[in-house]
């Protein structure tokens, strides 16, 4: 027996179709008002000095087009569903829906079925969009990714072995490289150094790091140098380690959203195998956002019906002052729940489920204010 779909009725294609319009109308004003100030204004001075062409400076506008679209669908559709049902409530249109017997369910039945196709629109532009276009946009600016970086190999106990600083780094270049060379054991947490190495240069490859033109400093127990040795070539952070090392080193000049997912949950890994807890954490809540920021769409979506179900006498204003509000305090909480999560105040799988849990108690409390 075959699964029947329900029928697609001549309300189903108007409200579909009134929902999209304003749906797409919001996003595209929230796209303008986004991008306008500043990405606008720095292109455009880009362009006029003769630093982009006219082409170059619109693939640079069409790069920006992800990261604003990832907050602009949940945005458009609470904004696009509440003018919606707003309006419908002004001409009595869901009054006379109500009348005929159709349930609130089934007048936003529509609503739902567009917000799951930008829910998924949204999954895909955080997942395969936004680090698509930071690539190119790093390409087109020329952009060498260089940072500091500091690398510690650590026992099975967590005592030191190996601390690996790196002054300058770029792609798999390193610049000024200072190794301090633990001794094995350890003296009530105060661990021995009995080298120092310090490199002009060296390069990180996959199974090993290779330093170059180096000055080894020999420690006594006393933590005074005694001895200065020149050494042209010599190999650190061998097999395994090294990979991991350059892998962290390299992550740490991207930005959690410029990671496809599949990388990033790679990274997470990475991260709890090196017991990094703080990184850990904190890029553990972002992963788990990039699934959790969809979803935020479809309760979005019902929340802007909730508020633009009112009867012929409410208060219009109100329902978009609230819808703003929760806009408002959804982008500037986040940030906070990130910290939280980092610093091990609550779990990430707390503070990633956090907002979808206020969204759901505020529809909650919407649909049995408005007796429906």
């Amino acid at each position: 027996m075959g699964l029947k779909f329900p029928k697609i009725t001549i309300y189903d294609r108007y409200m579909f179709k009134q929902v999209t319009m304003a749906t797409f109308a919001a996003i595209l004003l929230f796209t303008i008002v986004w991008i306008a100030p500043e990405t606008l204004l720095n292109t455009i001075k880009g362009a006029l000095s003769g630093d982009y062409s006219i082409k170059t400076a619109t693939l640079l506008l069409l790069y920006e087009l992800p990261k604003v679209l990832d907050k602009a669908f949940p945005v458009g559709l609470l904004l696009g569903t509440l003018f919606t049902f707003d309006k419908l409530s002004k001409e009595s249109e869901l009054t006379i829906f109500r009348a005929v017997g159709m349930s609130f369910q089934r007048i936003i039945a529509p609503v739902v079925v567009l917000s799951l196709i930008l829910t998924y629109f949204c999954f895909l532009t955080g997942d395969i969009g936004i680090p698509y276009a930071a690539e190119k946009t790093r390409a087109i600016k020329g952009k060498v990714l260089s940072t500091q970086y500091i690398y510690t190999q650590k026992d099975e106990k967590g005592h030191p072995l190996v601390a690996v600083i790196v002054s300058k780094s770029s792609n798999r270049d390193l610049s000024n490289v200072i190794v301090l060379d633990f001794e094995n054991h350890y003296y009530q947490d105060v661990h021995q150094l009995q080298n120092i190495y310090s490199a002009k240069t060296g390069y990180a490859y996959d199974d090993r790091w290779e330093l170059k033109d180096i000055s080894n400093y020999k420690i006594s127990n006393d933590g005074i140098y005694f001895d200065i040795q020149h050494i042209d070539k010599m190999n650190i952070l061998e097999g395994e380690v090294a990979n991991n090392a350059l892998t962290l080193m390299n992550y740490s000049t991207l930005k959690e959203r410029d990671i496809t997912n599949k990388d990033l949950k790679s990274y997470v890994n990475l991260l709890k195998k090196e017991g990094l807890d703080e990184e850990y954490n904190g890029t553990l809540n972002k992963y788990l956002q990039r699934f959790f920021h969809p979803l935020v769409c479809i309760l979005l979506a019902i929340l802007g019906c909730l508020l633009g179900f009112s009867k012929p006498r409410e208060q219009r204003m109100v329902g978009f002052i609230i819808a703003i509000g929760f806009i408002f305090a959804y982008y500037i909480t986040l940030p906070f729940f990130d910290l939280l999560a980092e610093k091990q105040v609550l779990s990430p799988y707390i503070t990633a489920t956090l907002p979808i849990i206020a969204f759901i108690a505020a529809i909650w409390a919407f649909y049995k204010s408005k007796d429906l």
